[in-house]
């Protein structure tokens, strides 16, 4: 493990950023982090409980949030797509937090519960029934329906259909189990029920889901001396009021309180945590005293009941018929261990049986398999999950390691150490974040290895297998690039792509732009691919608009056979490779494409960019020795150069229908029918590369014809996206980063950036509207928003109302094409 960055707040005289007791913080599916602090302000001597919420690709942008609690926050949890948050404060008040206008850094609260003066100690939301199991034995399988299989887990509540019910469940201290349900009208329904008829103080608790849809909750009231108590909690809808019932399951004892040797060393219980929130049988439990610790981590198994000889005389037991009993056993258990501070766990649904330690240790080096330890000294462990082996250590600043007892005694005595309070590990156990005691963020890197020497091979196939499963599940996979090298992003991106044509039509069609996004974001990582990041974001505009154009197409008579119109343009265009343009269409039917003329215009912008980029590629096709120009790899891509064909097919029915909106070109002859020649040349092309795994070289004739359009047209500068000032690029090296929140450092460039300037529009020149195609001046006036994962930017408002607009900006209004989420810009970007 090593550090990434670091990130601290500004230090102000007369208010100030402190952490808050409990510190929690919470790390989403879309790589959002959310934790608290208490801002005092020492004018009025009060505290105001904080939220704070940043993406890790630009964690100085934070969001800060005065959560209106009045108590203390004590928790924090995503729900399960990381775009909505909840939190619970010691007054018993629960917050429910959403993006505004789907910005990362915009959050208002919109609906909440209560329990009035209850401390909230556990909080989630119910269980929407979707589980993906990981198989890592099969890592190296062509399907992805074999290294990802689908678990048959049934939802906490569901609607009529079987739709999950959205809500959340909490439990307080005094031992009540409080359900809120999100109806979809916006109403909520709230009860609260006692966890059992004898109520006592809890004070730990944590949830977790059982495949049948129930709930089980742990409770512990602190002290090593009590049992740990397990509760099934169900919910359902009866006339439309919410009941809940519970049960009460097998408990335990630490096994440390009954060894005689450490009954009354650890008198408190300081963690209790399901080892995953799906997983509710087995759990790990962590007791305590003022200078160290010990962690046990327990299994719930059947058993079967023993049966008296006199009893069997009377009833044999036959098979299967032995009673069975549910009863805790203790996997493993650590030796005395310094204090642990924090516990974060992996969120890596790995299959894994309770008692299956031999293959825990034959795949013991992959990711996910492990969970965090802090500790008081500032160090940070990571141990197998079940096994509880150590696999990795990482030893803060003032945890450095202390050669004998007497100086393990001086450090103490010198005072508090830094370490951390609260722990998450990403969802690829990748990452690791941490909050310390001075309320500063550090951000750690876990290598796949786990610190253990493997060849170049094993570590590219531990990201592939992690990147595969980012591409099915559809979560961020930031955490992932950190541990990307500039010589693996070839390999990585060339076996990415062969692992995607081995699955099916369909999931590939599912997953195409996915992928897509995804090249671009290794490429970015190589000075030698980072020209194909503007050819794989180009890629990702060329099919949203071509999906966008052919779903305005509609069939002229109701009773149409199966294919729709723009399945049909597909399928003649791809059949007839006639180099004439009005020969193509005259195969069409015409009044397939009739679109009112106000709808027409509205989309010229949009048209302007397909033949002027159309232009650029076959201009550049001369130059095509030349990788590090951006559009290279376009010119040998069959399967875009058909789509930019089709396009320009309805583009020139279209502009029969209203010439304006044609797109616009300067021609050095007033004769010449530019739309017509560029038809020509791109079909010349695209019949060169329509094989696409035995592509064949454009002929001399075509290079010559390609050569002299600078002289026939003037050939458009495209915009092509911004070089993203995220802060992924700066880890390259792996030296630590320092930052400060709420100032951003500056701006983050590639070291190769000057040779793409031409392609880059300049601090100070006019900027663009990268999705909307339209030009905002060199100091736009209007609100943008742009993409945390491109740094494609766009206007927050759209300025145009037709139809056909409005459908196309749908497409992105809630994430960029590339799937990476938005944040608001300030007015004064560059």
């Amino acid at each position: 493990m090593d550090l990434a960055y670091v990130c601290e707040w500004e230090k102000r005289p007369k208010s100030n950023h402190c952490p808050s007791i409990p510190l929690v913080c919470a790390w989403s599916c879309r790589n959002l982090i959310a934790f608290t602090t208490d801002l005092k302000n020492e004018e009025e001597k009060d505290l105001t409980h904080m939220i704070h919420i940043l993406d890790t690709e630009h964690p100085w942008d934070v969001y800060s949030i005065n959560s209106g609690h009045i108590e203390i926050i004590t928790c924090l949890e995503w729900d399960q797509s990381g775009s909505r948050l909840l939190s619970a404060d010691a007054d018993g008040h629960i917050r429910c937090w959403g993006m505004t206008d789907h910005l990362a850094n915009s959050w208002e609260n919109t609906v909440g519960s209560m329990v009035e003066g209850d401390p909230i100690v556990a909080l989630s939301w119910l269980h929407n029934g979707v589980k993906l199991a990981l198989h890592v034995e099969k890592s190296g399988a062509s399907n992805f329906g074999e290294k990802f299989s689908r678990v048959k887990f049934s939802p906490s509540l569901t609607l009529f259909g079987g739709k999950p019910m959205e809500g959340w469940i909490a439990v307080t201290i005094s031992g009540l189990v409080t359900v809120s349900l999100l109806k979809p009208n916006g109403q909520v329904l709230t009860s609260t029920e006692s966890l059992c008829r004898l109520r006592c103080r809890v004070a730990l608790a944590d949830i977790a889901f059982t495949g049948g849809g129930n709930i089980v909750v742990a409770t512990s009231d602190g002290s090593s001396t009590s049992p740990i108590q397990f509760y099934k909690v169900c919910v359902s809808v009866v006339n439309e009021k919410c009941k809940i019932d519970t049960e009460i399951l097998p408990s335990l004892f630490m096994r440390c309180t009954t060894d005689p040797a450490r009954k009354d060393k650890y008198p408190a219980i300081t963690h209790l945590k399901f080892l995953a929130r799906d997983m509710s049988e087995q759990v790990l439990l962590c007791a305590s005293n003022q200078n160290s610790s010990i962690v046990e981590c327990w299994s719930l198994r059947k058993e079967g009941l023993p049966v008296n000889n006199i009893f069997q005389q009377i009833s044999p037991v036959v098979g299967d018929k032995q009673p069975m009993i549910l009863k805790w056993r203790i996997l493993s258990a650590t030796n005395d261990l310094d204090r642990v501070s924090a516990v974060a766990l992996p969120k890596l649904p790995i299959s894994l049986t309770n008692t299956d330690l031999k293959v825990a240790n034959d795949t013991k080096f992959f990711p996910g398999l492990g969970l965090a330890l802090a500790f008081h000294d500032g160090s940070v462990h990571i141990v197998h999950r079940l096994s509880l082996q150590t696999m990795a250590v990482f030893y803060g600043s003032s945890s450095q390691r202390p050669v004998d007892e007497q100086a393990i005694k001086r450090q103490r005595a010198a005072g508090p150490l830094i370490h951390f309070k609260a722990m998450q590990l990403s969802w690829t156990s990748l990452a690791l974040v941490g909050i310390d005691n001075h309320g500063k963020l550090s951000m750690l890197r876990i290598s796949p290895s786990m610190g253990h020497v493997l060849d170049m091979n094993m570590s590219l196939r531990h990201l592939l297998f992690l990147l595969e499963y980012c591409m099915v599940t559809g979560y961020d996979w930031w955490d992932i690039l950190l541990h990307v090298q500039p010589n693996m992003v070839q390999n990585l991106v060339e076996k990415l792509h062969e692992e995607y044509m081995r699955q099916n039509a369909a999931l590939q069609q599912v997953l195409s732009t996915r992928i897509v996004a995804m090249k671009a974001s290794l490429c970015k990582l190589s000075s030698n691919t980072v020209a194909r990041v503007c050819d794989y974001h180009a890629k990702l505009f060329l099919i949203a608009i071509s999906c966008t154009l052919k779903s305005l197409l509609r069939p002229h008579f109701l009773n149409t056979p199966d294919k729709s119109p723009g399945d049909r343009l597909t399928e003649i265009c791809s059949k007839i490779t006639d180099i004439d343009i009005d020969k193509v269409m005259i195969n069409l039917k015409t009044e397939e494409f009739v679109l009112e003329m106000t709808t027409l215009q509205s989309l010229q912008q949009l048209i302007q960019w397909v033949g002027d980029f159309v232009l650029y590629l076959l201009a550049s096709l001369p130059n095509q020795g030349s990788p590090v120009r951006p559009g290279h790899s376009f010119l040998r891509d069959g399967a875009s150069l058909g789509m930019l064909r089709e396009l320009m097919v309805v583009i020139r029915i279209w502009g029969l229908l209203k010439p304006s909106c044609l797109p616009v070109y300067t021609a050095t002859s007033d004769t010449q029918d530019s739309m017509s020649l560029l038809f020509r040349l791109l079909t010349k092309l695209w019949l060169c590369c329509r094989d696409e795994p035995h592509p064949s070289e454009p002929d001399d004739t075509l290079i010559d014809e390609c050569c002299l359009l600078p002289s026939q047209l003037l050939i458009p500068n495209v915009d092509w996206l911004p070089i993203n000032n995220g802060i992924i690029s700066k880890l390259q090296n792996k030296q630590l980063i320092r930052l400060q929140f709420g100032k951003a450092p500056g701006h983050v460039g590639h070291t190769v950036s000057s040779q793409f300037d031409v392609f880059v529009r300049a601090p100070g020149q006019p900027k663009i509207d990268h999705l909307r195609r339209l030009h905002l001046g060199a100091y736009p006036t209007e609100e943008c928003k742009s993409c945390t994962r491109c740094g494609c930017v766009t206007m927050l408002k759209s300025p145009n109302k037709t139809t056909a607009v409005k459908q196309w900006e749908q497409r992105w209004i809630k994430n960029c094409l590339c799937g990476g989420l938005w944040r608001r810009m300030p007015l004064s970007y560059s």
